[in-house]
C-alpha cells in the first residue's frame, strides 16, 4: 500500500519521528513511551510518516484541520481529549488502548478501534475507512472556485500553452490519458487539473503510486479484498477502484506495474469490472483512469517488460509535460509564484536580482521544477527577506561571473563607472587594494581647489561615500544587491557601509 502521500504526526511525550508538510495526516495523541516505540515500528512497516510531541500540544498540531485525514487516541482519554473530539465533528478519529472508551460511545466520527498490538491490515483497514470518511462529508471545493485550476500550471511558453490546451481538450471526455514526461515536471498536477475541469470533479481523485508498492500488495490495494483471502486479511476492505467509484483513478509510475497486473488491470479497463482478492463476485466499476509514467513505454514494449495492448488502452490521449530547460521562459514566472507559496506557508520570502534569474535560466535542471522549489525554499532558508545575487546561489546555479555582469542601460554603465572612479578604494581586503586607492586620491580631482583654511579630508569623503550610497539606493528602491552592483562593490560590503552611517529607508 502507498501511504506516501499521507502525513502522519504522533503526538506523545518525547518528541518528532518524521513530518511531511502540505500533505493529509494522522495525529496520533499518546503519553506512553513504550507503546509510542509500538506505534512507531508499525506506521515505519507501512511507510508511514509521523510526528511526536506530549497531549498538551494537540491544539498546535491541529492547526489545519483540512490537513488531518484520522486522528488515533492512545491510553487514558481525558476530559480534554473527549471535548476534542466533540469539538471536531468533521475528524474521524480511531481509538488504540483506550482507557475510559465510553465517554465516546456517543461521538458518531469515532470510526474504530486497533487492537494489541498494531498490525498491518488494522491500520490499512482503518486508513481506507478514514479516506471514505472524508469522501462523504460537504464538499469544500467552492473555496478554491474556477482560479485555483491550472494554478500550478505556470508559464506561457509555448510547451505550457499546448498542455493546458490539450487538458481543456480531453477534460470532459471519458479517454483515458497517459501523461509522459521527466520526474518533477507535474505530471500529477496535470492529472488533476483534468480530474477538476471533468464533470467528475465533484467525485474523488485517487492517486496510486505503483512504483510505491510491493508487487504481492499491489492487487489488494487496487480491488480491495475479501475477510480471509490471505493471512492478516481480517476483514473485507474495499482497494483504490472502488473508493476512486464516480471519479478519477490516477496511475503514477505505470511502467514499474508487474505483469501479472498489468493483465488485471486490462481486463477491467476492457470489461469494467473486477472481483476483490479472494472473492468471486464480479464488482462494476465506473472509474476514469489517467496513468503516468517518466519511463518510454514503447521501448519496454520492445524489451518485453510491458504489455502492448495495455499500452494502447491507456495510450488513448496522450499528454507531454514539457521538461523545465524546454521553457526557460516560464523560470521568472515560477520564481515568483513559488516564493508567493512558501510566502503564505512559512511567513518569509525572499528576492532575486536580475542576473541571478538570468543564471538560474541557464542551469539544466535535472530535477524539473521540484528541484526549483527546492532552491528556493533553500533560498529562503538561508537569506529570508534578502536579495539574492548570483554569489549567493549554490555553486552548481552560478552560470554568470558576476565581475563581468555589465548594466543594461548605458547611461547606467557610464554611471557606475563613474561611482567606481570615486569608490574603488573604500573596499579593500588587501594591500594591493589599499595601494590602489592611495593612487585614486593623488590622481582624483574630487576637490579643484583646496581651501585657504583647509579641510579634514575624511569627513569630506566620508560625506561624499553617505550621498553616492543614497543616492544608489534610491534609484535602486533600497535593494541593497542591485544598489551594490552600481557601486561596484560586494552586497556584503555596501551592507557594513549602511550599518556604518546608520542608513535606513525612511518610512512614507
Amino acid at each position: 500500500m502507498n501511504l506516501a502521500k499521507i502525513k502522519v504526526i504522533v503526538i506523545i511525550n518525547s518528541g518528532l519521528f518524521i513530518y511531511m508538510q502540505g500533505q493529509k495526516h494522522v495525529l496520533v495523541v499518546d503519553n506512553d513511551i513504550a507503546r509510542r516505540d509500538q506505534i512507531a515500528t508499525v506506521l515505519s512497516f507501512v511507510g508511514e510518516h509521523f510526528h511526536a510531541c506530549p497531549e498538551e500540544d494537540v491544539d498546535e498540531y491541529f492547526n489545519d484541520s483540512d490537513n488531518i485525514l484520522t486522528v488515533i487516541l492512545c491510553g487514558k482519554v481525558s476530559g480534554l481529549l473527549v471535548d476534542f473530539v466533540k469539538n471536531h465533528p468533521e475528524t474521524p478519529f480511531i481509538l488504540h488502548d483506550v482507557i475510559d472508551a465510553t465517554l465516546l460511545k456517543e461521538a458518531v466520527n469515532v470510526l474504530g478501534s486497533l487492537a494489541v498490538p498494531l498490525n498491518y491490515a488494522q491500520l490499512t483497514e482503518q486508513v481506507h475507512h478514514c479516506h471514505q470518511y472524508h469522501n462523504q462529508l460537504p464538499s469544500k471545493r467552492s473555496y478554491a472556485g474556477p482560479s485555483s485550476l491550472f494554478r500550478s500550471l505556470i508559464g506561457t511558453s509555448e510547451p505550457m500553452l499546448q498542455v493546458r490546451f490539450l487538458i481543456e481538450q480531453v477534460a470532459n471526455t471519458q479517454a483515458s490519458v497517459l501523461v509522459l514526461g521527466e520526474s518533477g515536471t507535474g505530471k500529477e498536477v496535470v492529472a488533476r487539473n483534468i480530474h477538476n475541469l471533468s464533470d467528475r470533479s465533484k467525485g474523488p481523485f485517487v492517486p496510486v503510486n505503483c512504483g510505491a508498492i510491493p508487487g504481492e500488495l499491489l492487487e489488494s490495494e487496487l480491488f480491495g479484498h475479501e475477510k480471509g483471502a490471505f493471512t492478516g486479511a481480517i476483514s473485507t476492505r474495499k482497494g483504490r477502484f472502488e473508493m476512486a467509484e464516480g471519479g478519477t483513478l490516477f496511475l503514477d509510475e505505470i511502467g514499474d506495474m508487474p505483469q501479472p497486473m498489468q493483465v488485471k488491470l486490462l481486463r477491467v479497463l476492457q470489461e469494467r469490472t473486477f472481483e476483490r482478492v479472494g472473492g468471486a463476485k464480479s464488482i462494476k466499476t465506473n472509474v476514469r483512469i489517467i496513468a503516468a509514467t517518466h519511463q518510454h513505454l514503447e521501448d519496454m514494449i520492445t524489451a518485453g517488460t510491458f504489455r502492448e495492448d495495455l499500452f494502447y488502452r491507456l495510450n488513448v490521449f496522450p499528454i507531454e509535460t514539457p521538461s523545465l530547460r524546454e521553457r526557460k521562459e516560464d523560470i521568472p514566472l515560477l520564481i515568483k509564484e513559488l516564493i508567493s507559496r512558501f510566502e503564505v506557508e512559512q511567513g518569509q520570502s525572499v528576492r532575486f536580482t536580475e542576473q541571478a534569474i538570468e543564471s538560474l535560466k541557464l542551469h539544466a535542471w535535472a530535477g524539473n521544477v521540484r528541484e526549483l522549489s527546492n532552491l528556493i525554499e533553500r533560498m529562503i532558508i538561508m537569506f529570508a527577506e534578502q536579495v539574492v545575487n548570483v554569489s549567493e546561489l549554490p555553486k552548481k546555479y552560478r552560470h554568470i561571473d558576476v565581475e563581468e555582469y555589465q548594466p543594461e542601460y548605458p547611461d547606467e554603465l557610464q554611471e557606475r563607472d563613474a561611482i567606481n572612479e570615486l569608490f574603488s578604494g573604500f573596499d579593500y581586503d588587501d594591500e594591493e587594494d589599499k595601494t590602489s586607492f592611495d593612487n585614486e586620491i593623488e590622481s582624483s580631482s574630487m576637490v579643484d581647489v583646496l581651501p585657504n583654511d583647509g579641510l579634514n579630508l575624511k569627513e569630506y569623503l566620508a560625506d561624499l561615500e553617505v550621498s553616492m550610497i543614497n543616492q544608489a539606493l534610491d534609484k535602486n528602491d533600497w535593494v541593497v544587491a542591485r544598489s551594490a552592483e552600481l557601486l561596484g562593490m560586494r552586497r556584503t560590503t555596501l551592507v557594513e557601509k549602511m550599518r556604518k552611517y546608520s542608513l535606513q529607508k525612511q518610512s512614507n
